[in-house]
């Protein structure tokens, strides 16, 4: 890794800090004299749902290991571990991109394979999973698509952040879950684009010139105004923080939003395809 330049994402293994975790649950549990029914049953959890917590085979919210903190009287030893194990529930290479995601002020982002997770519909984002390969099994995809969704509370944050995207077209032809599933998404790409912080442009098949051959990334502005560029490839990913690097990205966006349809052209084309499915 050349932490010269950029930071490979990465972290702690997160298997190993869930099941940290559930041992920590499970013995803050008998030492309070519970069983698995009762702290389900004093924290909205069935008691298979506990087991799974406990056996490191699941990833429990925030807000059960803020109820299991209270209903066994741990004093906040549960809550301080609430942040690891919200980091546990992406994959490695993206950890520290979810970080500095969560809490930017800015986001602009290109993408040429599938709608981007910040916009995608849960059906789209199961099936997107259910395809990878190898195999994710089905609580793998389980975790992942909840943790898709839960990134997407970045839209109602406050103050609200300034948010673009630059799509290829060809990423709203390609039916993926098929076209119920498509249908889904191409509306609620209509209902994001509504909002007031939030820009969508397509950039048409057509176009005879492309700055954006290179492949996908996401520019990151944090609160403290540092600028950070993301990219990602087959379960790799780096963070660039040198500045003649992130500014090499930035040159990259402008371009392909001067090359990409305008908002309001975007916007069309998506309702055009729409009537199509």
């Amino acid at each position: 890794m050349d932490v010269g330049d950029d930071a490979v994402s990465g972290g702690e293994d997160a298997g190993g800090v869930l099941v940290s975790f559930g041992r920590q649950l499970k013995r803050f549990r008998e030492w309070k004299g519970l069983s698995r029914g009762e702290l389900g049953e004093r924290t909205g959890y069935s008691a298979a749902t506990i087991a799974s917590f406990e056996q490191g085979r699941r990833i429990p919210p925030a807000r059960f290991i803020a109820r299991a903190d209270e209903a066994l009287g741990a004093h906040g030893v549960l809550r301080e571990r609430m942040e690891e194990v919200e980091r546990a529930q992406y994959p490695a290479f993206f950890r520290s991109a979810a970080q500095l995601e969560a809490k930017a002020v800015a986001l602009h982002v290109y993408d040429n394979h599938v709608v981007n997770g910040l916009l995608q519909t849960e059906e789209y984002a199961e099936a997107v999973f259910r395809m990878r390969r190898p195999l994710l099994d089905e609580d793998t995809v389980a975790q992942r698509v909840a943790a898709r969704l839960r990134r997407q509370e970045i839209f109602a944050r406050t103050p609200m952040p300034t948010i673009s995207f630059v799509i290829e077209e060809v990423v709203f032809r390609r039916p993926i879950g098929g076209e119920r599933v498509m249908r889904g998404q191409l509306e609620q790409l209509l209902l994001h684009a509504q909002r007031r912080n939030v820009e969508i442009q397509v950039m048409p098949i057509v176009r005879s010139e492309h700055a954006g051959l290179a492949g996908p990334f996401t520019l990151i502005e944090s609160m403290e105004g540092r600028r950070i560029a993301y990219v990602e490839a087959h379960k790799e990913s780096r963070l660039h923080t040198q500045r003649n690097s992130v500014r090499e990205f930035e040159e990259q966006y402008g371009i392909l939003r001067a090359q990409a349809l305008t908002p309001r052209e975007s916007l069309t084309l998506v309702e055009r395809l729409l009537g199509d499915t």
